[in-house]
This record gives C-alpha cells, structure tokens and sequence, in this order.
C-alpha cells in the first residue's frame, strides 16, 4: 500500500461523500479507491467510513484523522514546493472556474503571459456562469462576482467591478431612449433578464441619483443564465443591459452599444476568488490568485463605491 496515495483517496471519499465521485476526481477507478482505503483502516486497525447505499461518511476517528491527514498532505505539499527549483517554478494541475465573459474577455486572452511566467502550471479552466460545487467537481477555486452566500467557503476579495446601463442603437430606435430608469418597469422598454445560479431568477437593480433612489426590477420576454448570452441578447436589440463595464467597453467603442443613465450611480459588483476551507491553498494556488488580482487591477481597476 502506498500510504500517501491511501490517504489522498480517504481525504477525496470524505469530502466528496461518494467512492465513485472521488475515483473520478482522482482520475483511477472505483475499486482502486476502494482498495486503497480498506488497506489504510486495515493498517490503522480503525473504521474510517461509515457506509451507507446512498452516503459514505467519516466516523468519529475518520473525522480526527481526516483533520490530521489534510495537515499532512499540505505540510507535504509545502516541503516539495519549498525546495529552491520548485519555489521559483511553482507546478501541478490547478483547476478553476471563472464567469463565461470574465474567461473570453480577460482571463484566457492573458494567459500566454500567465503560461510564459509558470510554465509548469497545468490550469484546467472552466468557463461558466453556473453555481459550482467546489467539493464533488474538485476545483481548487472559482471567481464568482456578487456577495458570497456560501459562508463555509474561504474567500478574497479581488476586484470591485464598475456596472453600467446599456442599449443596443436598435433597440433604441424601435421604442426610444428612456428618459429615467423607472421607464424600464413599463411598456414599450424591456430589459434582458438574467437568472442568476443563487436565485435562479432577475434580480432588482439599485440606482441612486443624489438623493434619488431606486429599484428596477423591468419586464423581459428573454431571461438568460450566462453572461456571454446576455450580452449577445442586449447586441441583438431584446433589450436593456446592465453590465460590468470591461464588458461593455468594445460594444460602446464600436457604436454597438449606448450608454444610459449616466448620472446615475450603480453600486459595484465585488468579486471573489473562492476555495473550501480544507483545500490547502498551495504556492500553485496562490500564484493564479495573485494573477488573477493583478490582471484585473489593469482591466478593471479599483473605484470608490457611491454613498
């Protein structure tokens, strides 16, 4: 038995809950998983897993293990990285996932930089707007914008994201320019809405002028879940955006989108980069966070939200 392969296959049947699920995120079979994990509770002389038809789940001495097992991969980890060669080249599979417009507008259009400074940094990228379990898929970390709900996740905060209110000129044309955002809420204007994966439906927008507050929520005869459609939606006339401005700044420069509401003020999307608490934040880790928030300084730099 290799011991260090049996305890990574413990830690992944305890944080995935499923041998099936940990085979596949450790990329071996089942019955591998399986066998590695009876050789350790064999060797320890210790039942690790409570087993069930439908849940694996740790006992009271699979949890104080697992506890001291996750120490010890990551002290690991750090003695194998802390070694000159490796600290200058930090390397490994690093799996993330990043909203569909943030990865085709910013993140993947940088990486031949990213991949020239870490050449031995394996990045599975995924690209998606949808709620992702960071635990069953096995994903080191994810970029998600707005305020986290997921309190037992470990968090930085990267980025505040300037938002705008958009239109494409066709749409403007068809039912004119809304002379105040409340317009939005009645006929002819419609917005394109956004199902956000938390919520599942359009959220209300905040706008402040001065004094002057509102809350648009708009009507849509189109609902999206992912921000490239969205936009490509707005682009096509179905309606009024709101948008982080990095992604807006092309479409306006190119005439294919108009500004509104400008006096208007839009608090800020805070984004995050988010990772399980018992997820070791390796150099590999912490080198993409870095990154991450030094390539977004430059595409979307800090502002000072409005009061």
């Amino acid at each position: 038995m290799d011991r260090i392969d049996a305890m990574q296959a413990f830690v992944r049947v305890v944080e995935t809950g499923s041998f099936t699920r940990a085979a596949d995120t450790l990329q071996t079979s089942r019955t591998r998983v399986t066998q590695l994990v009876q050789q350790l509770e064999t060797h320890l002389r210790v039942k690790l897993l409570h087993r069930t038809t439908r849940r694996v789940s740790a006992t009271a001495d699979g949890a104080a293990y697992y506890e001291r097992v996750v120490r010890l991969l990551a002290d690991l980890d750090d003695a194998e990285t802390s070694l000159s060669a490796a600290s200058d080249a930090p390397r490994g599979r690093l799996r993330v996932d990043v909203p569909a417009p943030l990865a085709s507008l910013i993140v993947v259009p940088a990486l031949p930089a990213f991949h020239a400074r870490y050449p031995d940094i394996q990045l599975d990228l995924g690209a998606s707007d949808r709620k992702v379990d960071l635990i069953d898929e096995n994903v080191d970390c994810v970029v998600r914008g707005g305020e986290l709900t997921e309190p037992s996740l470990r968090a930085r905060h990267v980025a505040d994201l300037a938002l705008g209110v958009y239109a494409a000129p066709a749409y403007l044309a068809r039912v004119g320019t809304p002379a105040h955002p409340q317009a939005l809420e009645s006929d002819p204007h419609r917005i394109v809405g956004y199902r956000g994966a938390r919520t599942g439906a359009p959220p209300a927008y905040a706008m402040q002028r001065g004094s002057e507050q509102v809350r648009v929520h708009g009507r849509h005869v189109l609902s999206v879940d992912d921000g490239n459609a969205y936009l490509a939606a707005g682009l096509a006339g179905l309606g009024v955006l709101w948008l982080p401005q990095y992604m807006a700044r092309t479409p306006v420069a190119c005439g294919e989108l108009v500004p509104l509401f400008e006096d208007w003020q839009l608090a800020p999307m805070p984004l995050y980069v988010a990772f399980p608490p018992s997820r070791h934040v390796s150099r590999k880790l912490r080198v993409f966070i870095d990154w991450i928030v030094e390539l977004l300084a430059r595409h979307a730099p800090a502002i000072t939200p409005p009061r």
